[in-house]
């Protein structure tokens, strides 16, 4: 249905129609098959708005986007209503008139000097504020003056609620009731700068501002001039404001009666004129008092009559039924229920109107538009409650809405109509929801329900039962945007606090995410730059844990655009964000440089014949680079010590590849009997002794063979005897091998044996080969020699980048029976 314009249709009263208005009826939004429970999705609404120098995308899905206004985009310049135009948005923001008969016109009493003072301070241009008791008649003299001055200033009379409005508020209410901007928000100086020129008598009722605030919204308005209506609670106005102040005081003995006679529509009986004097001297002469003792006076008129017409009976005794008992006659009111009619005024009510005040209690005194309540009663007819309330005098006007009168919220709470008040907050709460966010309801609608529902919220948050929480984040959800699209930003900041609270209890991470941006958002568009940065930062860094990448972008754009305004980049990444990868095809160095590598195979067979060395760690200064900045990020770690064991197999290999492809022929092969060193004499190189103990570092056990295994280390393998016709062939690629028919391993046949200086195979790393094996005496046979694969790293002094050496020597171990050992 539409929440608030009704069609009879929805009431059960549309089938009745026929002719024309039969042919105009809605379409039923039923479709014509039924989708077995699965809704139909909403399309979401998306408004932009000019606030500022930005341009304001309020999107409720991940949240509004913001960005600078382009030039063309920039709208015009504010235009003022005219005086018709004027005339009909005051006779919109009335307050609605409430169904059945009209109540009656009440009278102005006593109050003509107060009236005629307020005229002649506004036409000098002076400032007043009219203070007085709640229920003193202050709204009614307000109205009554704003008539009278209608045609003293040029922009005509401007009404305002300041019931919970803040100066901005005050400000912006001004500033929209003047001037036609559609969907433009002007910022704190283009606001000042338009007020500055706006000439029009103000009239504020329920003021909750004083002292420097006051101050503020005068010195920013000083062609214009106010008409405050506020309680005496409210704080006083500075010392040299130039504020005149009016005190309204109780209506006289005579004026009271006269206005209780005129709300029950006929004189009063000398019973009843005694109980209005002593009803006098307990209120101290409000009229609110008195119109309510008038509800119970005709209350008690209407309840005679019922009795009267169910009775069958007149005035003589004689005409009563045999055996029928004569009504007792009503007596009036006690003096305690006049002072404080509310229970009583309610219990003669229907059901309707007291599920209605039950509502308004849980609210907080917020009486719901009467469109929403067949919805939240539950009566189809239960929009007739508010003319019953209104002719009660339990209600009061508050902007475009009502309220309880003041002193009901009291009064009924202690005749327990608040002992569901949660029960009925949330079921408010949720008709809010989902009314909030129907397609059909304008943001102008919603933002006239703001009180009603921000009242809803407050009643939820802080609530202990189960489901309260998620109700108002629900709640939040669907009235923040439309608040944002009405431009009532002060409603929108409220409902934004409470749904993140409410976010925060109910454990609703994206919810609360959800509303941490939107209030950076609403803080960058307001100037407060400090605050959006730390919104938005705790937005991002939720969203990130929460793998909400639209809503991260969004919140990432908005930081941008903080640091923009701000001057200051931002330096920082924002937590729960992961630094992006190096775009290289080598992974970045770690802060401290590349840890040297360790050597695969830690045990060598001969330590006298070959230095070997391990490999400097190469200094962090030039080992860092560019890429240093990203310090502490343990996946380069574990990058780096990945490459460094994939460059160690790869050296391997190419190792193994080159020497295996330089075959040499018989007895060319270095030994490790044979110096490395290339010596003055004309045999070339001399022969070098091995060392005495082989078998303690070095040598194996027998019967067995150590192998480097996959991960570097020697692996034993179990071996037998080696066969005696073993060729050379049976050696491994790269390994050196030697015939020998003597235990020494010399060689037999052949000549002398020239020797080869060791070959040198550039490699990316330090790698070691290993391949110790027991040459038996007897009988001599020809045994794969160890291969040792040394790297010498560069000195330090040398380049960084110099390609490191790999030394590749084949030596053929001696037993201890060796005759050549010194």
């Amino acid at each position: 249905m539409d929440p608030i314009s009704r069609g009879p249709e929805e009431y059960g009263h549309g089938n009745d129609r026929t002719g024309d208005d039969a042919g105009r009826r809605r379409q039923s939004r039923d479709p014509l098959t039924p989708d077995f429970g699965h809704q139909t999705p909403q399309q979401s609404r998306t408004v932009q708005l000019i606030s500022g120098d930005f341009l304001l995308t309020v999107n409720p899905v991940d949240g509004s986007e913001i960005e600078p206004c382009r030039p063309g985009e920039r709208p015009e310049p504010p235009v003022r209503y005219t005086t018709a135009q004027r005339v009909d948005r005051e006779r919109a923001a009335a307050p609605p008139v409430p169904p059945g008969p009209p109540p009656p016109q009440l009278p102005l009493l006593e109050r003509q000097e107060e009236r005629e003072r307020l005229v002649r301070l506004l036409a000098r241009g002076r400032s007043v504020c009219l203070t007085g008791p709640a229920g003193s008649g202050r709204t009614a003299l307000l109205d009554a003056v704003a008539g009278d001055c209608a045609d003293l200033a040029p922009d005509g009379v401007v009404r305002l609620s300041g019931y919970k409005r803040t100066v901005t508020d005050l400000l912006y209410g001004l500033f929209e009731a003047v001037h036609h901007s559609p969907s433009h928000r002007p910022d704190r100086e283009g606001l000042l700068a338009l007020v500055h020129g706006i000439g029009a008598v103000v009239v504020v009722d329920d003021l909750e501002l004083g002292g420097a605030p006051l101050q503020e919204l005068l010195d920013a308005t000083p062609e214009c001039a106010f008409l405050f209506g506020a309680t005496a609670d409210v704080p006083a106005p500075s010392a040299d404001s130039a504020l005149e102040e009016v005190f309204l005081t109780g209506l006289g003995r005579s004026a009271s009666i006269e206005l209780l006679e005129q709300v029950v529509e006929r004189p009063l009986t000398d019973e009843e004129a005694n109980w209005a004097g002593d009803l006098w001297f307990e209120s101290q002469g409000l009229p609110l008092r008195f119109v309510q003792a008038g509800a119970l006076l005709r209350q008690r008129d209407e309840l005679r009559t019922v009795q009267a017409g169910s009775g069958g009976y007149d005035d003589d005794p004689d005409d009563t039924p045999f055996g029928t008992a004569r009504p007792a006659e009503l007596p009036l009111p006690s003096l305690g229920d006049g002072a404080a009619p509310a229970a009583l005024l309610a219990s003669r009510l229907s059901e309707a109107a007291r599920q209605t005040l039950r509502f308004a209690v849980a609210l907080g005194g917020e009486v719901p538009h009467q469109a929403h309540l067949p919805a939240l009663v539950g009566d189809t007819h239960a929009d007739a409650a508010l003319g019953e309330l209104s002719r009660s005098g339990l209600l009061s006007p508050a902007g475009p809405r009502y309220r309880l009168a003041a002193g009901a919220l009291a009064q009924l709470e202690a005749s327990g109509y608040g002992e569901d008040a949660d029960a009925h907050a949330r079921s408010a709460a949720q008709h809010y929801a989902w009314w909030a966010g129907h397609p059909s309801v304008t943001p102008e609608r919603a933002v006239a329900e703001a009180d009603a529902l921000l009242a809803a919220m407050t009643r939820l948050v802080p609530g202990d039962q189960a489901g309260q929480a998620s109700a108002a984040v629900l709640l939040a959800r669907s009235a923040a945007p439309a608040f944002a699209a009405g431009l009532q930003w002060g409603a929108w900041e409220k409902a934004l606090r409470a749904g993140q609270e409410a976010a925060r209890i109910a454990g609703e991470v994206a919810e609360e995410a959800y509303f941490h941006h939107e209030l950076g958002v609403l803080a960058l568009c307001t100037g407060h730059l400090d605050r959006a940065r730390a919104e938005l930062e705790t937005s991002v860094s939720m969203r990130g844990a929460l793998a909400d990448k639209p809503g991260a972008v969004a919140g990432r754009r908005a930081l941008a655009l903080v640091a923009d305004r701000s001057g200051e980049p931002v330096l920082s990444t924002p937590a729960g964000e992961e630094v992006p990868a190096p775009r290289h095809d080598e992974s970045a160095s770690p802060p401290g440089g590349v840890p040297a590598a360790k050597p695969l195979f830690p045990r060598l067979t001969d330590t006298s014949s070959t230095l070997i060395t391990r490999q400097a760690p190469v200094p962090a200064s030039k080992a860092g680079g560019p890429m240093g900045i990203l310090r502490g990020a343990r996946r380069n770690v574990v990058a780096v010590g990945a490459g460094a064991l994939l460059a160690a197999v790869l050296g391997t290999v190419v190792t193994l590849g080159a020497t295996s492809g330089n075959e040499e022929p018989e007895g060319q092969n270095v030994t490790t009997e044979q110096s490395a060193i290339e010596d003055d004499s004309e045999s070339g190189l001399s022969a070098d002794e091995p060392a005495d103990d082989t078998s303690s570092d070095g040598g194996a056990a027998p019967g067995t063979s150590e192998s480097p295994g996959p991960s570097g280390s020697a692996t034993p393998s179990a071996s037998g005897s080696p066969s005696p016709g073993a060729s050379e062939s049976s050696a491994g690629p790269g390994t050196g091998t030697t015939s020998s028919g003597s235990p020494s391993g010399r060689p037999t046949s052949g000549g002398p044996s020239p020797t080869k200086k060791p070959t040198k195979t550039p490699s990316p790393t330090a790698t070691h080969t290993e391949t110790p094996t027991e040459t038996p005496t007897d009988p001599p046979t020809t045994e794969p020699t160890p291969t040792e694969t040394v790297t010498t790293e560069p000195d330090s002094s040398n380049s960084a980048s110099g390609p490191a050496e790999t030394v590749t020597a084949s030596a053929t171990e001696s037993g201890p029976e060796s005759p050549d050992v010194a």
